[in-house]
């Protein structure tokens, strides 16, 4: 069944709250073969001028996933979209950078879905949701835009 594109388009989550753990971050910098030590080594980060490691360039997708929204979520059936996961497919994901992320930081992430559109006759439908990160003191840090495709048929 197609997405009910004028039910689910434009609207915006419940703002998330998630801390940037040193530990996760170092996880996730191993996992994702990183090897620069300013994601890894606290000594290291402080030495180049940052206040502690730094989260790698893609870290935010982690925490888009460690604390998904109730209110138009891909997956929810009740509040969100919900999308049947086995017919779910990674399309893209883009970053845009404000500030750097660090251990340690309390980041508010809030998600719009921005367009709903299909291809093949509805074969494939995709979703566009764009999440934005905040820091405690209020600064626009990341912005990510995730592209879902789901497959029908």
């Amino acid at each position: 069944m197609p997405i009910d594109r004028a039910k689910h388009l434009g609207v915006v989550s419940e703002p998330r709250t998630v801390d940037v753990e040193r530990g996760f971050l170092r996880f996730f910098a191993h996992a994702t073969n990183e090897t620069n030590p300013l994601y890894t080594d606290d000594d290291a980060a402080r030495a180049a001028g940052h206040p502690a490691v730094l989260a790698p360039p893609t870290y935010l997708f982690c925490l888009f996933n460690s604390a998904p929204a109730k209110r138009g979520n891909v997956f929810d059936r009740e509040g969100g979209i919900g999308v049947d996961m086995a017919r779910v497919r990674h399309g893209e994901q883009k970053y845009v950078y404000h500030k750097p992320v660090y251990a340690g930081d309390r980041l508010t992430l809030t998600t719009a879905t921005s367009d709903i559109y299909e291809k093949r006759g509805g074969a494939l439908e995709f979703i566009v949701q764009d999440t934005r990160a905040v820091n405690a003191a209020g600064e626009l840090c990341i912005e990510m835009s995730a592209t879902t495709v789901i497959v029908n048929g």
